[in-house]
């Protein structure tokens, strides 16, 4: 693996702890600011948001330096969003430092698997890209566990100066191991914006919006569910996020690997799975180790769907994917805002902490129709490319049989 890899990883580890740590501390940050927990949730979905928004802005802004220099300036803006974070002396304040830091993520991880996938081998880059998020599904096994422990131990501020100095860290890390390339071979932001053209990309997006969007409309909302419904302690709660970030763990490896061979099939079965598995998770939240399961199982099913994703978005924006590939980072940002929001709302109505779990499943849903879209159009297209090649191969040659063509796989 080369060490620019592990310097991504590095980054993507500190931006999946404070993404993900949220969740473990809402109930006492509800607490000491004296609101709701649907209403804490909008740190959730202030947060996606602020990836919505950076991921493409950002971006644009960033195409005419180097995409290193791009990356420190993100890693130094996460550390200024958490460091607020942990001294907000109100509600409000938290929330704009939530905002602040999320305005680096899908920057950071639009441009970083541009550069991840750049540092090998043509079949290689899902694999890549993998590795890269490989730091944000470790968060989920060991970052956002610890902090939540810190958070309810020595409360949720000492969790969010914790965040800032991975930040720091990652920082060091990408100064020194990523390589300076110079500035992108495009960096005219119209050459960029042409990428969305393609209907391909955006079906991916949507798809990205949707799919993903399931898994966090069940966890935003994990610590009331668990110890309402389930009956765990809140202190258990630490090792069921572990539970889930090893199935992120997991997925994200498969995912990587079965998407450099079959891309389109293995969406179309981790979509299919995750919507059953989110809803029977209404049903399993009821029993303790059924509910472990069924966590395990989201966390899997949904990350798997990640780096096939990435990689599709990459494909079809070949000639310019930095653009393209930071904003499908921020639709997985808009799905998780749309479902935190979706999530809250079927809770404040009276349905139950179960309730977020089908809207999720149904979320899920619909990205698995759009997929079929998407493969169906890709086929199409596969098949309109063989029909020109063999009449131009014909048309070269009177006289000649048209020579088969091997069809290509998805």
């Amino acid at each position: 693996m080369p060490l620019a890899l592990l310097a991504l990883a590095i980054g993507a580890f500190g931006i999946g702890t404070t993404e993900f740590v949220i969740m473990g501390v809402l109930p006492q940050v509800a607490g000491d600011f004296g609101v709701s927990i649907p209403t804490a949730g909008w740190l959730v979905t202030g947060y996606a948001l602020g990836v919505v928004i950076g991921a493409p802005v950002l971006t644009a802004l960033g195409t005419r330096v180097s995409r290193k220099k791009m990356l420190l300036f993100l890693m130094a803006l996460f550390v200024v969003g958490n460091a607020l974070s942990a001294i907000a002396p109100s509600f409000g304040v938290m929330l704009i430092g939530r905002v602040v830091a999320s305005l680096a993520h899908g920057a950071f991880f639009g441009i970083g698997s541009v550069v991840a996938a750049g540092l090998v081998a043509p079949e290689r880059k899902a694999s890549a890209i993998s590795l890269m998020f490989m730091g944000l599904t470790v968060a989920n096994i060991v970052g956002v566990p610890l902090g939540t422990y810190v958070g309810q131990a020595a409360g949720w501020r000492v969790t969010f100066a914790i965040v800032s100095a991975l930040g720091v860290i990652g920082f060091l890390g990408v100064a020194r191991l990523v390589p300076e390339e110079g500035r992108p071979e495009t960096s005219n932001v119209r050459a960029e914006f042409a990428a969305f053209k393609n209907v391909q990309v955006w079906l991916a997006m949507a798809m990205t919006v949707l799919g993903y969007g399931g898994v966090f409309a069940a966890i935003t909302y994990i610590t009331p569910m668990m110890t309402e419904v389930a009956g765990y302690t809140e202190a258990a709660v630490t090792w069921l996020l572990v539970l889930f970030g090893i199935g992120m763990f997991l997925g994200n490896l498969l995912g990587g690997r079965f998407a450099d061979r079959r891309l389109m099939p293995m969406l179309l079965v981790t979509l299919g799975a995750l919507s059953l598995t989110l809803l029977a998770f209404t049903a399993t939240a009821h029993d303790k180790v059924l509910a472990a399961i069924t966590l395990t199982l989201i966390g899997a099913l949904g990350f798997a769907t990640v780096p096939p994703l990435q990689k599709w978005v990459l494909d079809q924006a070949a000639a310019a994917p930095t653009l393209a590939s930071a904003a499908n980072i921020g639709a997985f940002n808009l799905g998780n805002a749309l479902a935190a929001w979706l999530g809250g709302t079927v809770i404040s109505a009276g349905l139950g902490w179960t309730a977020p779990n089908w809207v999720g499943a149904l979320l899920s849903a619909s990205a698995l129709v759009l997929a079929l879209v998407a493969a169906s159009l890709d086929r199409r297209t596969r098949a309109a490319a063989k029909a020109t090649a063999i009449t131009t191969s014909s048309a070269g040659v009177p006289g000649a049989a048209p020579a088969p063509v091997a069809a290509g796989r998805r």
